[in-house]
């Protein structure tokens, strides 16, 4: 085979590669098979010193230098969307949400072969996360800049910009960003208990801390980490990661001292008042599902979480019944309140009611309206993702935002298993690489429709 060198790395010509997942018959919809796209998807957003068995295999090492201006080595975790920022928060909330999925419907994950890929993309999370964690009451929150990366359209592997290392630490708190991490770490915790027991510990202890830190040390974190409030500000607060963090760290302890403290957080913060979301930003629906599930008893939480979903049934569809929550990244709104729904089914709220909507979500993401909105899927899927990776062609090819944003044609990498944007609510959509709305990717619109993807395995 010929090969190319770029930057130091042998990698192989030609590299658009074929769809990693085979189909399993399952149909109309193959949920396992787009289960495994979906692990795919998060292998072309890796940052860093990329593994041997890496499958997408035209993305080669990247931003091993991350962490260099503040002298820790903050290489490896996930670029955020089609750009190259590494958003801690967003990404602790991906990360979170892929435990999840592990944990409640690790039978479908296993029936669909996807349980050692699964642990794989939350580990190159969390080992990022550790790197992250620098100090006692220390985290570093983000690297790069937003608006100097969104100046470059080309690949990770050729970024020469400086890429700016961002913390929270005792003096610049953030409880929004300390408590998702902390939420990821624990949830992990669990994921490994039974894999790598000592691995399991050591996420476990950085989760404690950081969750000591969101708590004591309350601040909301774009004050203290100001790169991050035109991207990823959280207009919720930090009252909900607050509750959602003590609750996995009760999952993941079983101290009551934990579940006395969501309790309390649930009370100062409001978090019975239910939202019209879950999301990145608003962790409430995914509170009510795990107060269910922990306190099975209490129909406190039962009755919010049955009631948080009958509003959700209630809001505008598109033609075809996808529910219409924002226009931003209308099918990963969708396929996150679809998981709480079938949390809420495994949990038996109203679980043939909630079974069903979820599945009307997840298969108009898949294509019931007669297009896929998952890049590979299916039959008339995008082909033109915002994605600055996959629209260059193979390294050394030149590309920049002349040749590869604004060219008519297909993106020459297929990114397989990336979840678009998706339609606006009359279900109008264009696979235009420009519309960042509509046809961006991210990690965080992959991550609950990956769980739900493994409960749909288990359904079928």
């Amino acid at each position: 085979v010929l090969t190319l060198v770029h930057a130091g790395f042998c990698l192989p010509e030609g590299r658009n590669i074929a769809n990693p997942c085979g189909s399993t018959g399952m149909g109309p919809y193959d949920y396992a098979q787009a289960l495994c796209m979906s692990y795919v998807f998060y292998e072309a957003e890796r940052s860093g010193d990329l593994p041997g068995d890496q499958r997408v295999t035209w993305r080669a090492d990247s931003a091993l230098d991350d962490g260099s201006d503040v002298g820790h080595d903050l290489s490896g975790g996930y670029y955020d969307a089609g750009d190259h920022v590494k958003f801690g928060f967003p990404m602790a909330f991906t990360a979170t949400m892929i435990a999840w999925g592990l944990i409640d419907f690790e039978q479908g994950h296993n029936t669909a072969g996807q349980l050692d890929y699964g642990r794989a993309a939350l580990r190159w999370a969390t080992d990022y996360f550790l790197k992250a964690h620098t100090g006692y009451f220390e985290f570093y929150g983000q690297v790069g800049d937003g608006y100097v990366d969104h100046a470059y359209w080309g690949r990770p592997e050729d970024m020469t910009m400086e890429r700016p290392s961002y913390k929270i630490d005792t003096n610049a708190p953030g409880s929004e960003l300390a408590g998702e991490a902390a939420a990821a770490l624990a949830a992990a915790s669990i994921v490994f208990q039974n894999v790598d027991s000592s691995y399991a510990s050591t996420v476990l202890d950085a989760a404690k801390e950081l969750y000591q830190f969101a708590n004591e040390r309350r601040e909301n974190y774009h004050v203290s980490i100001p790169a991050a409030a035109d991207f990823y500000r959280s207009w919720s607060g930090y009252g909900d990661e607050l509750c959602w963090s003590a609750l996995w760290l009760y999952r993941a302890t079983w101290d009551t001292g934990y579940l006395d403290a969501a309790k309390q957080h649930w009370n100062d913060f409001g978090i019975q008042n239910p939202p019209g979301e879950f999301s990145w930003d608003n962790k409430i629906g995914g509170i009510y599902a795990l107060f269910t599930l922990l306190q099975p008893d209490d129909a406190t939480y039962s009755g919010a979480l049955n009631q948080f979903l009958t509003n959700l049934r209630y809001l505008p569809t598109t033609p075809g019944g996808m529910v219409f929550i924002e226009e931003w990244g209308s099918t990963r709104h969708a396929a996150n309140v679809a998981f709480v729904a079938l949390m809420a089914n495994k949990l038996g709220v109203d679980a043939d009611t909630n079974r069903q909507w979820a599945e009307t979500q997840i298969n108009y993401i898949l294509g019931s309206s007669g297009r896929s909105f998952v890049v590979g899927f299916g039959s008339n899927y995008p082909v033109r993702p915002h994605h600055r990776a996959s629209s260059c062609p193979d390294i050394p090819e030149y590309c920049d935002a002349s040749w590869a944003q604004y060219q008519e044609d297909a993106n020459p990498q297929t990114l397989w298993g990336a979840l678009v944007g998706g339609p606006d609510q009359n279900g109008n959509y264009v696979d235009d690489r420009n519309d960042y709305v509509k046809n961006e990717v991210a990690c965080d619109y992959n991550a609950a429709y990956t769980g739900a993807l493994a409960a749909m395995v288990e359904n079928n």
